[in-house]
Parts: C-alpha cells; structure tokens; sequence
C-alpha cells in the first residue's frame, strides 16, 4: 500500500511588499499514519530576505523532500492557505510546462523555485488544496505561528522534528477554543479520500 500523508504549510514574510529585504519564514504540519498511531512532525525554516510568495514554494518543496527521504512514493495532500501556491500548481504549472515555462504574459516569477518544486512534486502522487487562512482552521493556525517565529527568529528546524501541535491544541481547547475539534478523526477522513482515489477541490 502507498504511504499516505496529509501536509499543512504556511508562510509569512515581514513587511512583505516593503522596500528593502524583508525576512521570511515557512513552516509544515506533516501527518502520517504508522502502524501504532498517527505521527506528526514540524518542519520550518527562514530567509533573510523573501516574500510569502518565495517562501511559499520553498516550504512546500522542503515538505515533499522531506517526504521523499526514503526514496518512498507517497500520495501527499497538500493544504496551504497560499493561492499563489494551489492555483500555480493546479492551473498555471501545466501551461508554463507546455510552453517550455514560458508564460504569455512575460517572464514567471520565481522561475526556479517553481521547477525545484515540480522537480520534488514528481517524485510523488500530490493534490494541492487551499483553505482560507486566519479563519480558525487548528491546523493552519499552528503552522502560520511556525513560520511567523522562523521569520522572527531567523530559525530552521534540523529536518522533521518532533511536532508540538498537540500541546499547542490542548492549551487552547482548555481556554474554550475549537470546541469538539479532533485531529485525529479529520486525518482519518482526509485519509480514507486519498486512499479513495478521491480528487479534492481546489478549496478545503
């Protein structure tokens, strides 16, 4: 059977837009099931100076290689609240390939960090889906304070570490916030999907 793992990403970029270089940060939850439980690792990382939309792309191909260490196929979901990231992959990827990565509109941006992430993306069976960020989503908000604090301090983890987002949900469900809400049960829906064949919308 195909190991199958669910990956939430976020990015954050300070004074993104501004003049000047900004720094950057990019953060993943990956979630995989072993034969005894559910495992969870962080991952995160930094630039000195970026935009969301470089660190976007960098985050998302440092998951899939991470996810490739073994040399292991795995169908990956990839849930990032980064339009940039989802419609590029989804919509845009496929034109660029077909005219050589050339774009009718001029030259593309981020040229080569967008061929790293294909090149990564090749190696596995990935859908690419967005949620809408800072709208309450556990698990998006975990990795957007991930890749806030990477910005800030300027910090890369050493490969995937030991993920601290049940603690992190645990002390905010004791404050009454998301009420009911279970990691688990929502990895073994979008697992049961994936393992389906099933294609997912271009939104969560």
């Amino acid at each position: 059977m195909t190991a199958i793992a669910v990956v939430h990403l976020d990015e954050s970029c300070l004074g993104n837009g501004r003049v000047g270089e900004n720094p950057g940060g990019y953060a993943g939850l990956i979630e995989v099931r072993t034969r005894s439980r559910i495992q969870r690792r962080d991952f995160y990382g930094h630039a000195p100076a970026a935009t969301n939309n470089r660190m976007a792309l960098v985050g998302a191909t440092q998951a899939l290689q991470l996810l490739g260490g073994k040399g292991v196929r795995i169908q990956a979901l990839m849930v990032s609240d980064s339009e940039y990231l989802v419609k590029g992959m989804r919509m845009w990827v496929p034109g660029w390939q077909a005219r050589g990565w050339n774009r009718a509109g001029g030259p593309i941006e981020n040229l080569q960090l967008w061929q790293d992430l294909v090149a990564a993306a090749r190696k596995h069976d990935v859908q690419w889906s967005w949620v809408r960020g800072h709208a309450g989503h556990p698990k998006n908000e975990y990795v957007d304070g991930l890749a806030v604090a990477a910005a800030r301090e300027q910090k890369t983890s050493d490969g995937a570490v030991e993920s601290g987002f049940l603690e992190w949900l645990a002390t905010r469900q004791s404050k009454e916030k998301y009420p009911g809400y279970d990691p688990d049960q929502e990895f073994n829906q979008l697992e049961q999907r994936i393992a389906a064949g099933e294609p997912f919308p271009l939104s969560m």
